[in-house]
């Protein structure tokens, strides 16, 4: 979801859209992941747990999902002239690619839980309903 904001918020973009594009879309990932992990870290200073290295890198690999799901968006926006699109369809295709990442992180994270296929199947489609929900603000503000 987050990938998809950036893309619906990015507005107009300078000289280099693509470059600038990707540029947005992996520093907010790790902006956020990062956030994320300065949370986890506090939270366990707070529950009076030692923050040494082993903890430190568990909490960043547990939050490490956040950055990697800004890198099949950046990457179809930086392939993006491969394909003949312009900069409006480089970001219509990286918010296809957000958007169908973010159904299959639900998934995989309900499979991972032991979740039943129905429930799998309702998480997914919760996830797309959200996704489907940022592609209509990115209509709506273009209209």
């Amino acid at each position: 979801m987050l990938a998809a904001s950036v893309v619906i918020g990015a507005g107009s973009l300078g000289a280099f859209p693509r470059a600038e594009l990707v540029l947005l879309l992996l520093l907010t990932g790790v902006v956020f992941w990062l956030a994320h992990v300065h949370a986890q870290l506090f939270g366990a200073r707070l529950a009076q747990q030692a923050l040494d290295r082993r903890v430190v890198l568990h909490v960043c690999r547990h939050e490490w999902p956040i950055l990697k799901a800004a890198v099949p968006p950046a990457v179809a926006v930086a392939v993006s002239p491969l394909l003949g699109l312009d900069v409006e369809g480089a970001a219509w295709l990286a918010l296809c690619v957000a958007v169908a990442g973010q159904v299959g992180w639900s998934m995989a994270a309900a499979r991972r839980s032991g979740a039943t296929p129905r429930l799998m199947a309702a998480s997914a489609a919760v996830n797309l309903l959200l996704g489907l929900l940022i592609v209509a603000l990115k209509l709506a503000l273009k209209g």
